[in-house]
């Protein structure tokens, strides 16, 4: 479907389809059979090429040697990346532009410019065993100790961090004026203290793992503090905003994935001598996921436009809840739907519809899950009324 798109975000969202099409879905299978990892030579060759698509540093300043995406811009790339199995889209460095308000001048020379170099890479330490989508139940703490910060804890489902040489590590203040307000510090992987508890095996079949970290009194120097203390959450909300929407961008790309690859199977398996499209139970399917695709999409889009000409902050907070709301449960219903039409051979690793049924669960869950978007999107209704949010 055609969607009117300014011309430099068509450009984009051709130069990344063909990107996706040509080097990263010929590996999906063996990314698969082989624990979510390719030859070290093709990650090499899909980073490379991965870069020349324009896939790197999309939302940093060009000024910064970023792309200066817009938000639509951004959604367009992502969502063709969304079209690939086993994370092998995540193969370029995005920091966000948040971290450049957020920094000092000497934090962005130390992480931020390598990040986008690709020769530093980071992860998100957030998530606690009791604290998930309830980010302010963590009990991660920081205690300023003269020109240091103590940090204690111990963090889940830390993304990537197999692939990271340094985190963000959020905790609570412990003492002084701003007790019991989040902060968010850099912290080297190498630090003392930081040591890993175990690395679970999960669904999905990825590249970056997710391990369990513990903090045991990790002494930081005062100037790895991001902002000020009692910023911690700010951030983090911003974090939020722009990940939420890059999820519903890559689950709009999952689905468009799944339906066509699903229907051009419909139309060539024969059954009872005739074509499985031609059966009405078939097509009602797609084009129930057709639909919501559609739905999706126009939600995305249109969220991303709205960022881009100045949205208030707390409204496009509801809205991106409201697209990783919706795109990530319609992409679950697509690929459900998809495995049924495949029938015996959606349950086969080697089909995309068997691995994207099991990847796409996780969108309802991180960042965010479901069930705390719909309170972020209700609160903001309850808050704004209904034209604040839908116009």
């Amino acid at each position: 479907m055609s969607l009117p798109l300014p011309p430099r975000a068509r450009e984009i969202q051709a130069r990344v389809r063909a990107f996706v099409d040509a080097e990263l879905i010929p590996w999906e299978v063996h990314a698969e059979m082989h624990e979510g990892l390719v030859p070290d030579d093709v990650w090499a060759r899909m980073k490379t090429k991965a870069r020349e698509a324009g896939l790197d540093n999309m939302d940093m300043p060009v000024e910064m040697g970023g792309r200066g995406y817009s938000t639509l811009e951004q959604v367009v790339a992502q969502e063709q990346t969304g079209r690939v199995t086993n994370a092998l889209g995540w193969c370029a460095n995005n920091p966000q532009k948040w971290m450049l308000e957020a920094c000092s001048p000497a934090q962005v020379e130390r992480w931020i410019k390598p990040l986008m170099s690709d020769a530093r890479h980071e992860c998100y330490a957030i998530t606690e065993a009791e604290a998930g989508s309830d980010v302010d139940a963590i009990k991660s703490t920081a205690r300023r100790d003269g020109e240091h910060y103590i940090l204690n804890g111990e963090k889940w489902h830390v993304t990537s961090a197999n692939l990271a040489d340094y985190m963000f590590f959020q905790a609570k203040i412990d003492g002084g004026p701003n007790a019991g307000t989040h902060a968010l510090f850099f912290v080297d992987n190498d630090t003392p203290g930081v040591e890993i508890v175990r690395t679970p095996a999960y669904t999905h079949n990825y590249r970056a793992h997710h391990p369990i970290y513990r903090f045991t009194d990790v002494r930081v120097p005062a100037d790895h503090l991001i902002g000020k203390e009692g910023d911690g959450m700010g951030f983090t909300y911003a974090w939020f905003r722009h990940e939420r929407l890059m999820i519903a961008a890559r689950c709009c790309g999952a689905a468009e994935r799944l339906i066509d690859e699903a229907t051009t199977f419909a139309k060539q398996r024969i059954v009872f001598g005739a074509p499985l499209a031609d059966t009405q139970a078939v097509q009602f399917m797609l084009a129930d996921s057709v639909t919501e695709l559609f739905a999706a999409r126009l939600m995305t889009y249109e969220t991303a436009r709205a960022i881009d000409t100045g949205a208030d902050v707390k409204t496009a907070h509801a809205q991106c809840g409201m697209a990783k709301l919706y795109a990530s449960e319609m992409a679950g219903r697509v690929a459900d739907r998809a495995v049924q039409i495949f029938g015996g051979r959606g349950y086969m690793r080697e089909n995309v519809a068997e691995r994207f049924f099991r990847e796409l669960r996780v969108d309802r869950i991180w960042e965010g899950a479901s069930e705390i978007q719909r309170i972020i999107i209700a609160n903001g209704l309850l808050k704004r009324g209904t034209q604040s949010l839908v116009g």
